[in-house]
C-alpha cells in the first residue's frame, strides 16, 4: 500500500461515521461476548489509548508497528498489541496518553507523529479498561527503541498484510486465568494477533473495505 496514498485515503475515511461494534464484532473471541458491548460496562472502569503508527519504508510502502508482550502476570501477558497504555493524571487527553506510552515503549518521538483521528473506543473486560485507538503517522521510518520492560519484540507488518484477508485465521488461544477459547486472529509473522487489538483491527479493515475511494 502506497504510504501516501493510504493516508489520504483514511483522512476522508476517518470523518465518515464509524463502525463501531459492526467492524470490531468481525474479530471478537468466540462465543462473542455482547457485554463488551452492550451491558456490564463497570462504572469505574480505567482509561487507556493506544496508537495505530503509519510509516513509509524506504519504497514509499505504509508499514504500522506491533509490540509483543513479556510474559508477567497480568491478562495481556505475551500478547501482540499496538503501543499504549493507562492515561495518566499528568495527560490532557487521551490522545497524549496514546502519544507518550508510544514514545516510551518504543521510542518514537510524539512531536513527529501527526494523529488523524481515532478509531470507536473497546472495552476491555478482563483488565477493566475503556481503549481509545488513535490513528497516526511519521514521514519516515521510525528509528525504534523499546523498552526491554514492555516490549520483547516489535513486529513491523506492511498495511498490505492487514488487508489480506488470507491472514485472518480462527484459532484456539490461552486466555487470561489460563482457559483456552477459540477467536479469530491475524496470522502476522508467525503471531497470533487476537483480542482486543484484533478487534480494533477488525474496525480498521472494515472501513476500508467499505470505502469507494
Amino acid at each position: 500500500m502506497e504510504f501516501d496514498k493510504l493516508i489520504q485515503n483514511l483522512e476522508k475515511a476517518l470523518k465518515k461515521p464509524l463502525p463501531g461494534r459492526e467492524g470490531q464484532i468481525t474479530m471478537a473471541p468466540l462465543p462473542i461476548d455482547e457485554e463488551r458491548f452492550i451491558q456490564s460496562i463497570r462504572p469505574d472502569y480505567r482509561k487507556g489509548a493506544v496508537l495505530m503508527l503509519l510509516y513509509p519504508d524506504l519504497k514509499k510502502q505504509a508499514f504500522v508497528p506491533f509490540i509483543k508482550r513479556p510474559t508477567y502476570p497480568g491478562v495481556h501477558s505475551g500478547q501482540i498489541a499496538f503501543p499504549g497504555g493507562k492515561m495518566e493524571e499528568s495527560d490532557k487527553d487521551l490522545s497524549e496518553t496514546a502519544l507518550r506510552e508510544t514514545e516510551e515503549e518504543i521510542g518514537v518521538d510524539a512531536q513527529k507523529v501527526e494523529l488523524i483521528g481515532k478509531l470507536s473506543d473497546l472495552y476491555i473486560p478482563p483488565s477493566n479498561f475503556m481503549v481509545s485507538p488513535y490513528i497516526g503517522f511519521t514521514l519516515e521510518k521510525p528509528e525504534f527503541s523499546p523498552d526491554p520492560e514492555e516490549v520483547v519484540r516489535i513486529i513491523n507488518c506492511p498495511v498490505n498484510t492487514l488487508l489480506d484477508k488470507s491472514v485472518r485465521k480462527t484459532g484456539t488461544v490461552q486466555g487470561s486465568g489460563g482457559y483456552r477459547l477459540k477467536a479469530p486472529y491475524y496470522d502476522i509473522e508467525s503471531e497470533m494477533v487476537w483480542g482486543a487489538t484484533a478487534m480494533m483491527l477488525g474496525e480498521f479493515t472494515y472501513l476500508w473495505e467499505q470505502m469507494d475511494f
